[in-house]
């Protein structure tokens, strides 16, 4: 269990979380420090992802941070004395941000990142599912010029988007990247021009909240089960899964919505 005496001190910074309209948006503030991570702020992130799950009016959330940069990553002598556990200060019964363990998220993440983002930033960026950057960001995975290795999931998502090869250049150098590079590695899907990443990013998030959110979570459930199993374990879900869709009110709005050539408006059910 995470202790509880841990609370913000001055300069601490805080993560602020906002529901606008159905899009549920995840601020880190604490643009003096380039919004690297206390104790306190990782506790508030955790926090916050386990707010949006339980909501229901929220169908998509919105990572985005204050200032000039996302992330420098965490504030390593704040938190040095709480790492070592299989998470980064998430209770068992809260989302974990980064996806290391159950419960898992069932709503999908947009994040958008500029100026600096380096390690906690780039693990937080590649749990969620799409990512939308300036295109003066700064990526670095610098672990290891510290005497660590990441713990939020580079190790692994690194190598599943970019290959072997192209995730070692950078896990075992440190070594800073570009958002072309990113982008060429799969690690974020969109660049923009520095001011308009969390536009963007709104935009994308709106548009995800016009879909039927059954069929939003059901996507993200098979794909997720393909990563984790292999693509036989999600294809022997296509079935029951799609006839659970079938049976819902979802599923004949849209049918309703193409025949009458009109948007359609889901309710979730």
């Amino acid at each position: 269990m995470i202790k509880p005496e841990i609370t913000a001190a001055p300069g601490d910074g805080r993560i602020v979380t906002e529901l606008r309209d159905r899009v549920f948006l995840i601020g880190i503030d604490r643009p003096a420090k380039f919004n690297g991570f206390t104790p306190f702020m990782l506790r508030g992130l955790a926090q916050a992802y386990t707010a949006f799950e339980r909501r229901p009016q929220a169908l998509c959330a919105l990572v985005h941070a204050e200032g000039a940069n996302f992330t420098a990553g965490l504030d390593l002598p704040k938190v040095a004395p709480y790492l070592g556990g299989d998470t980064l200060l998430v209770e068992p019964d809260e989302i974990d941000p980064f996806g290391a363990r159950p419960p898992f998220r069932s709503k999908p993440v947009v994040v958008a990142v500029q100026g600096i983002c380096f390690t906690l930033g780039i693990e937080m960026m590649l749990a969620a599912d799409i990512v939308i950057a300036a295109a003066d960001t700064r990526f670095a995975q610098i672990e290891v010029k510290r005497g660590l290795m990441p713990t939020g999931g580079a190790t692994i998502r690194m190598v599943e988007r970019a290959g072997w090869g192209n995730a070692m250049r950078y896990l075992l150098t440190g070594d800073e990247f570009d958002a072309q590079t990113a982008s060429r590695l799969g690690f974020i899907q969109e660049i923009v021009e520095p001011g308009r990443q969390f536009e963007r990013a709104l935009e994308l998030a709106r548009h995800i909240t016009e879909q039927s959110p059954l069929a939003v979570a059901a996507t993200i459930d098979n794909a997720r089960l393909a990563q984790r199993e292999g693509p036989d374990a999600a294809a022997a879900q296509f079935g029951v899964t799609q006839t659970r869709l079938l049976a819902a009110e979802d599923f004949q709005e849209g049918l309703r919505s193409f025949k009458d050539k009109r948007p359609s408006e889901f309710k979730g059910k």
